[in-house]
């Protein structure tokens, strides 16, 4: 954990200003949590919902689970993990979130209108020439 010392108040203000506009995330970092975001292991909240000037998002990072456990990889120190992140990637990572909700449901709807039966049982006769 990170300790600010406080020697006056220009220091903890400047502290507080470098919180409050977030962390730019490197390229795999950020794809990994776009990936948990996908999947909907993301909770975001806005750092400050009363400063409308305060772009950055809360963070929470959940463990991924059943099958995608198996599959996606997760540096450690993400796992379970809160972060603060700029407003810019917060908003792609909002917008990667959506797409993964879209695409879930698509594919439950394509799921429950798929005939199984048919596709498992019919098979046409040749026709006799």
């Amino acid at each position: 954990m990170k300790t600010i010392p406080i020697a006056d108040v220009s220091t903890l203000k400047n502290e507080l200003n470098k919180y409050k506009k977030g962390k730019k995330l490197e390229i795999p970092r950020f794809n990994q949590l776009a990936r948990m975001g996908y999947l909907g292991r993301l909770i975001m909240t806005p750092l400050d919902p009363e400063d409308p000037a305060c772009k950055s998002y809360l963070v929470h990072i959940q463990e991924p689970q059943g099958l995608a456990a198996h599959f996606i990889e997760l540096d450690e120190d993400l796992i379970d993990a809160i972060l603060i992140l700029d407003g810019e990637q917060a908003m792609a990572i909002a917008a990667i979130m959506q797409q993964g909700v879209q695409d879930r449901a698509r594919w439950h709807e394509e799921l429950n209108e798929r005939d199984f039966y048919f596709s498992s049982f019919y098979r046409p006769k040749e026709r006799a020439e």
